[in-house]
């Protein structure tokens, strides 16, 4: 799609359509210009011919008519122009120049060669006196081109060839023996044998050989004389022709048995050095054969522990449920029933959580294989096309500098250039954004060949430039040297004009932004603008400063205007797919957010490797690449970096159906996303046994083929009422339905996705094209209509888009969604976790914007339970696997253990302060039961670290943020969600700011006030008043009251260690205590005391029971 370097903008409801050229001076283009002619009788756009002139039918008024159009008029029409009346002549010449093949009939050659040229109608005869049938069919010019790929077919095969167009056209069946055995040594079996004589000599060729490259050419032969047979010589053994020979069989059976054990030295010892690697022979197509990818088990001996510790620790759950139960505490029976819910709720969750961790695995990706099976040495590559989405919305928030090294890293990635296209999705429309992606698409020319020349990682700049690694070692060659000083100085250039940008946005101007050649910038509204479209790189001849291609760099901004629903992230990825159908259709889709650049730049590579593996690849939906993280502070304090779910839970995941869909550094498969299941697996037949009477295995099998059929007839049942159905696309279009014609067939199939797809016939013609690619009939101005139509902000009204296709809608967490509907359709995902981290991104280390996200995240969750997406009764039927189920379950309950958490960890700091426990007098059978408890707790993670490869230090700082974020954000996602699900509240989405430069971790010590902070400050104060009050009860009462304050302490201080990081959070990097911390103190310490001196634990409850002293007063 061309459009010549100038920004699109248009809406597609008010038919508005035009070209910006900021380079030149203000005007608007119609759309007719981007195509040169258009056809005046079709609308089509004029063909370009083999010299790269337009397709001109009449010579004598150029009236602009298409090749078609033309040749109906000749075939069927007044056979003139339809403007000066001039008679069509038939052109001559305009021949098809494929080349014949050897493994081509002549019939089908000749038949394109008819099709490609004008054809013959009455009256051509009387143009010229010369005919034209030489360039017409151009026979001999295709002979003299490929007469060695022509002998050979003409040899291997007989040809008789039928009517083409009315003529006949004879050609030879046989060849002159005697020509072809005077010009060729004659060979047995590819060998020539002296012991034969040459008229007693057989000419036999081996099937392989028929397409191979001969030693001898053999020349064109001439027709008109016959070739008659030459016999074998009878008296001679068939062997010495090479047929049955036992020395002929052993040689192949021992150069069998030397490739394979050559192969099998490549598969397992390829790291080696040895001589037989460097054999000619070694078969390395072989090697290119086998599987791009293996399954590494975590081995039996880590797994198998943990596996008996996780049923022993069941049992022990059993057990002490079983005591807890039975011994309640009945002078404290609130506080022991309490506790007993949130135990039990603790367990479930436990449960659903522990169980998907069950078969973990990882995969080993082989990179050597896939450049072996489809990028060969002097072809064009075969690997796959890849469009790569980054999206980003507020650049004040989220600043261009960040945006534009993700950007460079992604066009700069070890890839065919041809194959890559990354789209930017601008969801605010901001002009700062667009003329920064201008200064990127720029900086990439010098950038990108840099990167390729010199293989460096990472190839995002801010990055590479900032390691604190010794760039010199290693290296000799003083070019490296000196272009990375030149390109360090482009870079600082390139920093210094981005900046200037943002400092130039902090003012709006009041009329808004204007453009460089004086156009109003369409995108000042963010609400009410038209759709926004702008080719950067990748067209008109812009290349690298080295002459290279570049892979295409599109900004998109999708229109909005008042009253339409535009669903945030997910309307705007949703946008990237239709639009990029439209210009790219790549049958791959990467995405990520506009902060985490590619770390690895083989990292596509690494996903291809699963997504084009022929014996799994089809079933696969995406692979999903774990989340690491630049600019944390070395101790992790609010467990930013997520290693225990990256690591652990993930890893247990694909051991199932696949790790759920985290939001970013994802590969999808193109197809998944337009609705469809995942190929069937077609499985062996049944066998059967023939020994049995026919009588008797009816009488066995009947029974059994009726509760077959029984249960086919539902599951046909509940799929034709599920939602999630499959399109069968091809099916549809074919078939067509039974009592009605064939006409309204088709218009009812093309409804059918039109209410699936939309109104865009162009996209939906791309959703049937597996492979992707882009209809060849579509024009550049068709194609840049139907860009700007299905960015629309009505396309989507009244079709399934967020429902079945796309991400899905109704939650801010759209991609636990998304690949949830993608597992149901029986998809499975792929975990891949490449040594050099593939992904690395920024995240926020302050902890106000650290609860923030996590409070966005759990918001999600709740918005997901109390949809009709819920795990716990969608999707059944359907491809999802149990154990799958339950990590989705998991996923959107957890929420809603933020009540029992903050009921458990307020419990410690009520038994301080009323002397109560909830826990009767524990007896020696409750000990052990307790001890079992903690030490089967303590091994299950040990074992999980160990197989997980996670340090103690990441697993703890999960488990205290784990009750931080639980005692906070979930509890302010529960409220919300019950909010909005019941009175309609929504809420805003706020998008996490991303800092551009991290330096000595300021903003980890910013205090920023939120009411995020109340619940845990609260926890965090009562339970050290508990402490206190307790132990002060306990030096007055004496020497007795310490046994049972141990538990009390033990339980009040758990909490307190768990919520350590967040008072060091509020505490920031200050001398003194934060004032509202005082304040609220001293408001609780009040509160409790008034309750402490209101319930007077110190005193009987009983009436005063008055005694006699015994002393004489008188």
């Amino acid at each position: 799609m061309d459009t010549k370097g100038r920004l699109v903008a248009g809406s597609h409801n008010r038919n508005e359509f035009v070209l910006i050229n900021a380079d030149e001076t203000a005007r608007v283009t119609a759309v007719t210009e981007l195509s040169g002619q258009i056809c005046q009788i079709c609308g089509d756009e004029l063909e370009v011919t083999v010299n790269g002139e337009p397709f001109v039918a009449c010579n004598e008024c150029a009236f602009p008519v298409c090749k078609p159009c033309y040749e109906y008029e000749r075939r069927e029409g007044n056979q003139v122009c339809p403007q000066c009346k001039t008679r069509y002549k038939r052109i001559k010449g305009e021949e098809d120049s494929t080349n014949f093949h050897s493994d081509l009939f002549m019939s089908i050659w000749l038949t394109l060669q008819l099709i490609s040229g004008s054809a013959r109608v009455e009256g051509d005869e009387e143009e010229d006196d010369t005919d034209d049938l030489e360039s017409e069919f151009d026979i001999g010019g295709n002979l003299r081109r490929d007469h060695h790929h022509m002998a050979e077919s003409m040899f291997s095969t007989r040809l008789n060839y039928g009517s083409v167009n009315g003529s006949v056209i004879h050609t030879p069946s046989e060849f002159d023996a005697a020509s072809v055995a005077s010009e060729i040594p004659l060979l047995t079996y590819g060998q020539e044998d002296v012991g034969i004589s040459a008229d007693k000599h057989a000419l036999i060729l081996p099937p392989f050989m028929a397409r191979g490259k001969r030693v001898h050419p053999m020349p064109f032969p001439d027709s008109s004389v016959p070739v008659q047979p030459r016999p074998m010589d009878p008296k001679k053994d068939i062997a010495v022709y090479g047929y049955g020979s036992v020395a002929w069989k052993e040689r192949m059976e021992d150069w069998k048995k030397k490739q394979s054990e050559k192969l099998q030295v490549v598969r397992h010892e390829g790291g080696k050095d040895s001589d037989e690697l460097d054999d000619p022979d070694l078969p390395k197509m072989d090697e290119g054969r086998q599987p791009l990818w293996r399954k590494l088990p975590i081995s039996s001996s880590r797994i198998n522990p943990y596996r008996i510790i996780i049923v022993l620790r069941i049992a022990i759950l059993g057990l002490f449920f079983h005591y807890r139960i039975l011994h309640p505490v009945n002078d404290a029976y609130a506080l022991w029933l309490t506790s007993v819910i949130c135990e039990i709720w603790f367990a479930v969750s436990w449960i659903f959580d522990q169980f998907p961790k069950w078969s973990p695995i990882l995969r080993e990706t082989y990179l050597d294989r896939l450049s072996l099976r489809y990028e060969k040495e002097g072809k064009p590559s075969q690997l796959a096309d890849i469009d790569v989405f980054v999206s980003t919305v507020d650049p004040m928030k989220e600043p261009p500098l960040i945006t534009a090294n993700t950007v460079l890293s992604i066009l700069a990635v070890d890839y065919p250039v041809e194959k890559v296209a990354c789209y930017v999705s601008d969801d605010g429309a901001a002009m700062l954004t667009f003329e920064a992606l201008s200064e990127t698409s720029e900086f990439a020319r010098k950038w990108v060949p840099f990167c390729k020349k010199f293989s460096i990682e990472p190839r995002a700049p801010e990055w590479y430039f900032a390691q604190k690694v010794d760039y010199l070692k290693d290296k000799v060659d003083a070019a490296f040297i000196r272009e990375r000083r030149a390109i360090k100085r482009e870079y600082e250039e390139f920093k210094v004009r981005i900046n200037a940008l943002v400092a130039m946005a902090q003012k709006v101007p009041e009329d808004g932004w204007t453009m460089q050649d004086g156009t109003p910038w369409p995108g000042n509204n963010v609400r009410d603008h038209p759709g926004m479209i702008q080719v950067f790189l990748g067209q008109n001849g812009v290349r690298d400063i080295e002459g290279n291609e570049l892979p295409r760099l599109v900004y998109v901004s999708r229109e909005k205007r008042p009253g339409y629903e535009h669903h945030k992230k997910a309307g705007a990825m949703n946008a990237l797919v239709r639009v990029s159908a439209i210009i790219t259709n790549a049958p791959y889709l990467l995405n990520v957010d506009c902060d985490h650049y590619i770390n690895n730049s083989k990292a596509l590579r690494e996903a291809m490797c699963f997504m084009m593996d022929p014996t799994s690849g089809k079933k696969i939906c995406y692979v999903q690449f774990p989340q690491r993280f630049d600019g944390i502070d070395r101790n992790d304090r609010y467990s930013n970096r997520n290693v225990v779910f990256f690591d652990i839970n993930m890893k247990g995941l694909d051991g199932i159906q696949g790790p759920i869909y985290v939001g970013t550094g994802c590969v999808f498969r193109r197809q998944a996303f337009y609705g469809y299941d995942a190929p069937a697996t077609k499985k062996p037949p049944r066998k059967t046994c023939n020994c049995w009477p026919k009588w008797c295995c009816c009488l066995c099998c009947g029974s059994s083929k009726k509760k077959i059929k029984a249960k086919s007839s539902v599951k046909r049942k509940i799929k034709n009422k599920d939602d999630t159905k499959q399109m069968h696309a091809l099916e549809n279009i074919e078939e067509g339905i039974e009592g009605i014609d064939n006409e309204k067939s088709s218009l009812m199939s093309h409804q059918k996705f039109e209410k699936r797809y939309g109104q865009s016939s162009v996209f939906i013609a791309s959703t049937l094209m597996e492979d992707g690619g882009i209809p060849k009939a579509a024009s550049s101005a068709t194609l840049l209509k139907e860009a700007i139509h299905v960015i629309s902000c009505g396309y989507e009204d009244k079709t399934e888009w967020g429902k079945e296709v796309g991400w899905i809608y109704g939650s801010v967490t759209e991609d636990i969604l998304t690949g949830f509907k993608m597992h149901c359709h029986g998809w499975r995902s792929v975990y891949c976790m490449p040594k050099r981290p593939a992904f690395k991104g920024s995240a926020p280390i302050n902890l106000s914007d650290r609860l923030h996200q996590v409070l966005r995240w759990a918001l999600g969750s709740v918005e997901i339970f109390f949809s009709r997406h819920c795990p716990i009764w969608y999707g059944y039927g359907g491809g999802l696997k149990s154990l799958e189920r339950f990590s989705y379950i998991n996923s959107v309950v957890y929420p809603l253990t933020s009540i029992p958490l903050i009921a458990y960890c307020a419990l410690p700091a009520v038994c301080l302060l009323t002397g109560k426990f909830i826990v009767p007098e524990i007896s020696n059978y409750a000990s052990i039961i307790f001890m079992a408890l903690f030490i089967s707790i303590a091994a299950t993670g040990i074992l999980e670290m160990q197989w997980g490869g996670v340090g103690i230090h990441d697993w703890w700082r999960n488990e205290q943020f784990w009750v931080i974020g639980g005692a906070s954000s979930h509890l302010f996602a529960l409220f919300q969600g019950l909010l909005k699900v019941l009175a309609g509240v929504n809420t805003n989405f706020t998008v996490t700011s991303k800092a551009a430069d991290d330096g000595d971790f300021a903003e980890l010590y910013i205090f920023k006030w939120t009411s995020l902070l109340i619940p845990p400050l609260t926890l965090l104060i009562i339970n050290i008043i508990g402490v206190i009050v307790g132990i002060s009860d306990a030096i007055n009462n004496g020497y007795d009251s310490w046994g049972p304050l141990f538990g009390r302490l033990f339980f009040a201080l758990w909490v307190i260690v768990h919520l350590y990081p967040f008072l060091k959070g509020v505490m920031g990097k200050q001398e003194g205590v934060p004032t509202i911390i005082l304040v609220w103190a001293i408001l609780l310490a009040s509160i409790l005391t008034l309750l402490w001196v209101r319930i007077n634990p110190f005193l009987a409850k009983n009436d005063i029971v008055l005694e006699i002293c015994g002393l004489k007063c008188d």
